[in-house]
């Protein structure tokens, strides 16, 4: 049986590597890969190159949106505040461009973390651009919380209503964007799951913080590790977003 091909996109960095020091490289926690696979996919990366998107994305099957560093606020008519990190105008770029690509042609979108954030800006969205008392208390840990999840969500169907997640984000969405519905909250009302609206039973799914572990995720500075979303309005290859949601599911990594 064929897997179902899923982009996943990658962050670039430098790091030091076996012999070689600070090597230009596209980046993405090993757990992405594994959840993906999982759940019966073949993952495939997408690294932040605007010019090579559109190329991948007319040949896969479902989208990966993965967590990262914060979203240039201007893309939502912000100015950064104080505690916001330099963007990176490169990933930005070449994720605006997959999701089009993907709403174009209808196929399973899910976002997590900085993903969601992402999506909802697209549709109008905003973003608090800091929020500490949901960041890690030790950068880079992600310790388990419960939150509140509608249950005749999409969300609520892979994790029932009052699931125990991995969910740290120092931003969080403030305005939802058009065409999302919140699924899911922490015990102070921030956001942690959203669903696009799309007039079908089942129609997508989507977090703002992390629902659900791709828990070994490095301490990014940004929106952490934290939502969930998933989108599909139409078309595609009827291969059920659920398999996906599902995977933010399990034992911490």
């Amino acid at each position: 049986m064929t897997r179902p091909v899923v982009a996943v996109t990658a962050d670039a960095t430098t790091v030091n590597w076996n012999i070689w020091g600070d090597v230009a490289v596209a980046v993405l926690p090993q757990p992405y890969l594994d959840k993906v696979t999982q759940a019966g996919g073949a993952p495939v990366l997408l690294p932040p190159l605007v010019e090579a998107v559109e190329s991948v994305m007319e040949r896969v099957d479902a989208l990966l949106m993965s967590g990262g560093a914060d979203i240039d606020p201007a893309l939502y008519g912000a100015r950064p505040g104080e505690f916001v990190f330099p963007p990176h105008p490169a990933r930005d770029a070449a994720e605006l461009a997959a999701l089009a690509v993907a709403e174009r042609r209808g196929i399973p979108v899910l976002g997590v973390c900085r993903g969601l954030q992402l999506i909802s800006i697209t549709r109008g969205g905003t973003l608090d651009q800091h929020l500490p008392e949901h960041s890690p208390a030790v950068p880079g840990r992600y310790e388990p919380r419960t939150i509140r999840v509608k249950p005749d969500s999409l969300l609520g169907s892979a994790l029932g209503p009052s699931p125990t997640v991995y969910c740290h984000h120092h931003q969080g969405i403030d305005k939802l964007g058009a065409g999302l519905v919140a699924t899911a909250w922490s015990d102070d009302g921030v956001i942690e799951g959203a669903e696009a609206v799309c007039g079908r039973p089942v129609p997508g799914r989507g977090t703002p913080a992390r629902t659900g572990p791709v828990p070994s995720e490095p301490p990014h500075r940004a929106g952490g590790a934290g939502d969930v979303t998933a989108a599909r309005c139409g078309g595609g290859t009827g291969w059920d977003p659920t398999l996906i949601c599902l995977t933010t599911r399990g034992p911490r990594v």
